[in-house]
């Protein structure tokens, strides 16, 4: 895939159907988005935690808690309550259609159906949401300094390039930082990086950004979470 925006649209896509959520992944990511998955609620939940998305495409039949369930719940939780959700369901029933609606979820597309209705409905739901405003957010580490708006890495005046990759993951850190991603989290989001690479990836970053790439400081390795982006304090 190509270079990726900053702005890109990045998808949950939860499905317990392994095929249904490959499909999914490949194809959404074909048509520009940021694509993770996630198998039941309870993963769904998990990535929640760590990422921040512009949409959820949830299933509503998965055992355990069922995708109905999990919208309400995300209802009223203070992070999530706003988070676009477009439900995928196999139920024709006009009840089983207003109980959706009814959870709060923006939308929903009934299986089996076609990919491009489903990105048509993805994008209807992402023009409706209000514009962000700019807010000018540089992250620095030491005398480095990158803006996440433009995937742009300093040194003064001096532009560091960044690979694709390298970018797709310092965008991702950049979201969250003082908050640890897992690699499986850094991996999912495609762009050629998966959970054997992100370590070669992330010491290619520090190689740029750290003073000492063999004693982190600014991208740190939490034991048994992941990684995390410690900029300097403003």
């Amino acid at each position: 895939m190509s270079v990726v925006p900053a702005l890109q649209p990045h998808i949950l896509v939860v499905d317990d159907d392994s095929r249904l959520r490959s499909l999914l992944r490949r194809y959404l990511a074909e048509q520009g988005f940021v694509v993770s998955t996630a198998a039941h609620a309870a993963d769904a939940r998990a990535k929640l935690k760590h990422l921040a998305y512009d949409l959820m495409v949830l299933d509503i039949m998965m055992p355990g808690e069922t995708g109905l369930e999990l919208a309400q719940a995300l209802r009223v939780e203070a992070a999530t309550q706003n988070l676009p959700i477009l439900l995928l369901t196999a139920r024709g029933e006009a009840e089983d259609r207003i109980a959706g609606l009814e959870t709060g979820a923006d939308d929903y597309v009934m299986k089996p159906f076609e990919p491009r209705e489903l990105v048509l409905r993805i994008n209807s739901i992402l023009r409706r949401l209000p514009k962000p405003v700019a807010v000018k957010r540089l992250l620095k580490f030491g005398a480095w300094a990158y803006d996440p708006e433009r995937d742009e890495l300093k040194n003064g005046e001096e532009v560091v390039r960044l690979t694709d990759m390298e970018a797709r993951l310092m965008r991702l850190l950049a979201a969250k930082p003082g908050a640890a991603l897992s690699r499986e989290a850094l991996a999912e989001t495609g762009a050629g990086v998966n959970d054997r690479t992100v370590d070669v990836q992330i010491t290619r970053v520090r190689r740029k950004i750290e003073p000492d790439a063999k004693t982190p400081r600014y991208l740190v390795t939490v034991r048994g979470e992941g990684y995390m982006l410690m900029p300097d304090r403003e």
